[in-house]
């Protein structure tokens, strides 16, 4: 029994030693930096949730950001309340007038999503950001409030070094192309679908 456990565990050593020297080979390549931009779409939970993550590895680190929400507006959500606890690091636009369907006001909409964008644009030439949260922006492009080659031409020009994410369903092809990183949440299960209201905490 003794034995067998031994070998077992020789086994082990010597895959591990194999998958290690495979990593520090992958590794060693890796040696570029650059701004990400980062997309989070799908119609699962979690891309703004996601991106929010990323907010506090910045603060954690005592890097500054700034956050442009564009539809998000109407309430106060948790993140927020946070973000707002560290004024010196973080910089935070709400922007939004809530989703189209509650406005009933494409006018009011543009509006909005062009105040937010100019926003926006300034952040994304702030030499002294690490990282910019463009929240829900996808569902402004997805409703055309905004034209799309303005907003990947202003991406693709935002200042060197810069990290942007961009969050919210329906990605459209040509940001998802322009991108560094994209992930696609995907929806399995979901509680409003039992009956179950957003709740403190988990949603806002």
């Amino acid at each position: 029994m003794a034995a067998a456990v031994d070998r077992d565990a020789d086994e082990h050593r010597a895959k591990m030693i194999r998958i290690k020297a495979a990593k520090d080979r992958l590794y060693a390549g890796k040696t570029q930096e650059k701004g990400l931009l980062i997309v989070h779409t799908g119609t699962g939970k979690g891309k703004s949730t996601a991106a929010w993550g990323l907010a506090m590895r910045c603060l954690g680190h005592g890097l500054k950001l700034g956050v442009v929400q564009f539809v998000k507006g109407r309430s106060v959500p948790g993140e927020r309340k946070l973000l707002e606890c560290f004024p010196e690091l973080v910089t935070i636009r709400v922007m939004g007038q809530g989703f189209t369907w509650e406005t009933q006001d494409r006018a009011q909409d543009i509006a909005a999503a062009r105040a937010a964008f100019e926003e926006a644009k300034l952040m994304l030439r702030d030499p002294e950001l690490h990282l910019v949260i463009l929240d829900e922006l996808n569902i402004v492009l997805r409703y055309d409030t905004l034209p799309l080659r303005e907003v990947i031409d202003a991406l693709a020009a935002r200042r060197p070094g810069l990290h942007v994410v961009v969050t919210g369903r329906n990605a459209k092809p040509e940001l998802i192309e322009a991108a560094d990183l994209v992930t696609e949440m995907k929806l399995v299960k979901h509680p409003f679908r039992q009956g179950i209201k957003g709740q403190l905490g988990v949603e806002f």
